[in-house]
Parts: C-alpha cells; sequence; structure tokens
C-alpha cells in the first residue's frame, strides 16, 4: 500500500468520553488520504474499546496500545510509527473542522518556506470559558505569518499544538519531541524557530480546542509559569542573547524579575532594567541598576550590540514599551524582544 498524504498522530489516554467526536472529526475530513496513528498510553477507561471499534469500521484508524510512558514517549512512539508526508497532530478530546487537513496540506504545498501550519482555533468547554483563556484564543489567532509569529515567539506558545502540522522529515530531523522538564510542544516550537524554520497559519478556525480542568497544562507541573520562563530563558540564552555585549530588561516587576532570574542561572547576566515605578528606579536588582525610561538611551549607548528584552505582563504594556523603543530607532527583534 502506498503511503497516505497525512499521518494524524493522536496520544490517547483515558479519553472515552471524548473520543468518539475526536474520531468523528476525523473521519469527516474532506481530504480522505490519511491515517491516524492513535497511541493508547495505557488507558483504564473504555478507550481500547473504541479505537478497535473504529478500526474495525475504518481501515484509516491504526490504534497502538502500550503501558503507560506518558506523553512525550508516546508521542514519540507514534511519530515513529507514521508514514505519511505531514504529520498532524489532534488531541483525543478536541474537534477537527471537515477541511482542516485539506486546507493545512494546501498550504505547506503552496508556500516551501512554512515548515509547520496552524490555523485559528477555537476553545469550548462545558462551562464557561475563562477570562484568560479567551486572552490567549485571541492573541493565537491574531498570529498568521511568519513575521507575526516569530516576533512573538517568546511571550507565549505560538501555535496550538492540537492545530499543527508539519512535513514528517523535519520532525523526524529536529528529534521529535524530547521532555526537558518543561512543555514539549513550546520546546519544539522554540527548536523549530532556533533551526530557521518558518510557521504560518491558515487563517479560519479549524480545531475546536477543548478545555476542561484535566488537561495536562493545569495538572503536570511542566507545563508551570516557572517552566516556561525556564524554556523561553534557555533558548534566548543560546540564540539571540549570545553574541551580544549587553542586555537590559524592561521590567523590575514579577516577570522581569522571575525571567532574570533564569537568564542569569544559565549564565546570562542582566546589565540594568527599566522600569517606571519611581518605587524601584535607582535600586539595584540582580546586581543591575534599575533605571527609569529617560535613562535607557545613555544606558544603550555603552554597548556595541546589546539586546533589549521587555518582559512586562500586564495588559497594554507592551504596546506602550514597542512604542516607546520604536521612538528610540529600535527595530524588534533585531534590537529587542518581547518576552512574558
Amino acid at each position: 500500500m502506498s503511503s497516505p498524504r497525512v499521518s494524524v498522530l493522536m496520544p490517547v489516554y483515558n479519553a472515552s468520553g471524548t473520543l468518539p467526536e475526536a474520531l468523528q472529526s476525523i473521519a469527516g475530513q474532506t481530504l480522505g488520504d490519511f491515517e491516524v496513528i492513535a497511541v493508547d498510553d495505557g488507558s483504564d477507561d473504555d478507550t481500547r474499546m473504541i479505537l478497535e471499534a473504529w478500526r474495525r469500521g475504518d481501515r484509516r484508524i491504526r490504534p497502538v496500545y502500550a503501558d503507560r510512558a506518558g506523553l512525550v514517549e508516546t508521542l514519540n512512539h507514534g511519530l515513529s510509527l507514521c508514514t505519511g508526508e505531514w504529520i498532524a497532530r489532534m488531541d483525543a478530546d478536541d474537534r477537527m473542522h471537515p477541511d482542516r487537513l485539506a486546507r493545512q496540506a494546501a498550504l505547506l504545498e503552496a508556500r516551501s518556506e512554512i515548515s509547520v501550519a496552524g490555523s485559528l482555533v477555537e476553545i469550548f468547554a462545558d462551562g464557561a470559558v475563562g477570562e484568560g483563556m479567551k486572552v490567549y484564543e485571541a492573541w493565537l489567532n491574531s498570529l498568521i505569518e511568519p513575521e507575526d509569529i516569530a516576533r512573538e515567539i517568546f511571550i507565549e506558545s505560538p501555535i496550538a499544538h492540537p492545530s499543527a502540522m508539519m512535513r514528517r522529515d523535519v520532525l523526524v530531523d529536529l528529534g521529535g519531541y524530547r521532555d526537558a522538564g518543561w512543555p514539549e510542544d513550546y520546546d519544539l516550537w522554540l527548536r523549530c524557530h532556533a533551526a530557521g524554520l518558518r510557521f504560518a497559519k491558515v487563517p479560519e478556525v479549524l480545531l475546536y480546542w477543548r478545555e476542561h480542568p484535566d488537561r495536562l497544562t493545569h495538572t503536570n507541573s511542566r507545563y508551570s509559569v516557572e517552566n516556561f520562563l525556564r524554556v523561553k530563558a534557555r533558548f534566548l540564552v543560546d540564540g539571540p542573547l549570545s553574541d551580544r555585549d549587553g542586555l537590559i530588561v524592561w521590567g523590575a516587576g514579577q516577570t522581569g524579575r522571575r525571567l532574570s532570574k533564569h537568564l542569569v542561572r544559565m549564565g546570562r547576566p542582566v546589565d540594568a532594567f527599566v522600569d517606571i515605578s519611581p518605587r524601584k528606579i535607582g535600586g539595584i536588582l540582580r546586581g543591575a541598576p534599575v533605571i527609569g525610561p529617560g535613562e535607557l538611551s545613555g544606558a544603550w549607548s555603552r554597548y556595541t550590540h546589546p539586546m533589549l528584552i521587555a518582559a512586562v505582563s500586564s495588559r497594554g504594556a507592551r504596546k506602550l514599551i514597542r512604542r516607546a523603543l520604536s521612538d528610540m530607532g529600535l527595530v524588534e527583534v533585531d534590537d529587542y524582544l518581547c518576552a512574558a
């Protein structure tokens, strides 16, 4: 048999309540040339019975049964079995739009410079969706083109993992997924970014992303705020900061303090902090002076090739900081990056 065009990689664990709905949305795709590699990570509910029933009715559904190993190992096990040119991630509690696979495959085939295709997402829940998730959804859906995603990649994970499709060879060459003690999907996107790969999204809602209290992002410490900051710091130190002779962090509040802690631990000291609070200006943080925005130009001029990290997460502040830095003639990505 020839290889399918798309392999849908879906880890499954105790998903009997949502799995039929997820599989139904996959089976109804307008692009029919796919396989589903559904890796059951040691479920002890009716997941296996559901997968077997679907396997008997649709040869494209390929269940794989394994002992409990955790998400990263399950993803890599499934990846090793995928035979399609494209890998489309999917979770067992979400739903696909009928055109998802077709639209993402078309984007990747039409734009050879794009390695990862995402889409807009719509978050849903049995009850109300929290305000934080609504803000995240709006931010995610504002990032479409490669430049948008590269500009914002150190703020938060810019691609909803179950909405992604990418070339199998690229994912294999990157070493698949890895467990570094922080979010495996964000780690993958940052590795793609570091390798010079480009992202884009189909500007339509193609994934319906279920929010519920049992999601790993709510229950596993790998997805804590502290671990998100650790992975950002690691990739900042190894990437954009690696050839800079000066580092200035805008933000002496909670976000700036926490991010700078990890930067310093990873060997990148901060030369100055910028803040607007009179209470903080004139103080010392992590051995560096805290200065006001009016002093930034002078501090910047002391270095040949500095970088500024804007680490302020309060709503609306990033826009004001960008405006101030632009007025100084600084260029985002080249001279400064936003992280939160």
